[in-house]
């Protein structure tokens, strides 16, 4: 079976409303190619070795978290970027991104999917309703050391967290956002948790846990943002009766 892409996007534009968010980026269809689509291809970024597999893979739609057109990057069409944009055009694939609206989603988002793949219950949005928070916050299914807790995000991540220390208490209560959002711990120190876990770090992200307290857990970019697509993905197959394939690239940051 097939679908419409307009079927597809308006859809998509309706549960992660574009316009609810200041954003670094145009949210929804980046790149327009055929109109029917039978099968959509997942990944975490719009990046070439991406592009190329979903080619082989008779994608019709690409669905990314991180796509093109990023506030501030150069304009013109040529190098890298004019052979990512080219790939899709020659090949007519459309290439459909949702970069905040899809790290807020209560169900499909990279927040909400980072807690279901570790067990962590959500208690609320820090600092707005959930769904459209950028940060959550929560708490683990029992009180963990922070050794414990590392090990947790290693085995179900794949990937070995970076740990810095802000205080020697067990591990209960936590707040998360996934990607570059490390720049939240002060706000998120402000709500009394035990932990903040993301996907990077900075040099001062250091300083700041161990100033203000709060163990901080950076455990990777690509790593906290595989589940969000894959599960807006499956649920866009289920609906519409389309065939999903989800290509991981390999990315340790």
């Amino acid at each position: 079976m097939s679908v419409n892409i307009e079927v597809i996007v308006d859809y998509c534009n309706k549960i992660l409303p574009p316009e609810k968010f200041k954003d670094y980026c145009p949210n929804g269809l980046q790149v327009s190619g055929r109109t029917k689509i039978a099968k959509i291809v997942t990944g975490v970024t719009a990046c070439q070795q991406l592009l190329d597999q979903a080619v082989q893979a008779s994608a019709d739609l690409i669905l990314v978290h991180h796509g093109y057109f990023w506030n501030g990057e150069s304009q013109p069409l040529v190098g890298i970027k004019q052979k990512r944009i080219k790939t899709l055009l020659v090949n007519d694939i459309n290439l459909l991104a949702y970069h905040l609206p899809l790290d807020a989603h209560a169900q499909w988002g990279n927040n909400a999917q980072l807690a279901k793949q570790m067990g962590w219950k959500i208690t609320s949005g820090m600092g707005d309703e959930l769904g459209q928070a950028i940060a959550v916050l929560g708490e683990t299914e029992r009180a963990v050391t922070a050794t414990e807790f590392a090990q947790q995000l290693r085995q179900v991540l794949g990937r070995e967290p970076l740990f810095i220390e802000g205080h020697s208490r067990e591990v209960k209560t936590i707040a998360w956002c996934t990607g570059s959002a490390q720049s939240y711990i002060e706000e998120v120190a402000s709500y009394g948790v035990d932990a903040f876990i993301s996907g990077e770090i900075s040099e001062q992200t250091v300083h700041l846990a161990r100033e203000l307290g709060i163990n901080y857990f950076s455990a990777g970019h690509h790593a906290t943002e595989s589940y969000g697509v894959q599960a807006l993905g499956e649920h866009l197959a289920e609906k519409f009766a389309v065939e999903h394939q989800f290509i991981n690239i390999a990315n340790p940051v």
